[in-house]
């Protein structure tokens, strides 16, 4: 019985070592937490400001407050919005946000109000991140100029 016991204990630990290595995470540590959904962010985050409009805030589904925001291009757009823009803090104001949850937030937010856009993959990341460098560069010649 007792050697049972001891190859039943031996066959779980290599079932979950074996478990771990697979999915690429040691012993001992948890794997990285999924991406948030863009729905999921929004209500984290977004809902506080624009499921009522708070501050001018494009409420969300209103197609009269997203028309003129979704005809921008969705990599300037989000880059604007994640950099900050008119009473927006940058990063929707929750700084340990990750830039493509945020991405996913702005486009689930587009969807509502008409938009077509789609959670964004590698090519519209790349996109984004250089519209971000371009949005952060306005901002610094702007904040020169008022000097």
């Amino acid at each position: 019985m007792k050697n049972a016991i001891t190859t039943l204990f031996l066959y779980s630990t290599l079932l979950v070592t074996g478990a771990a290595f697979a999915q690429g995470t040691p012993l001992g540590k948890s794997p990285a937490p999924a991406t948030k959904s863009g729905e999921a962010v929004y209500k984290e985050t977004c809902a506080a400001c624009h499921a009522t409009g708070l501050l001018k805030a494009p409420k969300y589904g209103d197609k009269k407050d997203w028309g003129p925001l979704i005809k921008e291009p969705q990599a300037a757009l989000t880059a604007d919005a994640w950099v900050g823009v008119r009473d927006m803090p940058p990063k929707g104001g929750k700084p340990d946000i990750a830039l493509e949850e945020f991405s996913r937030a702005v486009a689930y937010m587009a969807r509502a109000a008409g938009a077509t856009w789609k959670d964004p993959d590698a090519a519209m990341m790349k996109q984004i991140q250089t519209a971000e460098k371009n949005a952060l560069d306005k901002k610094a010649k702007e904040s020169k100029a008022q000097k």
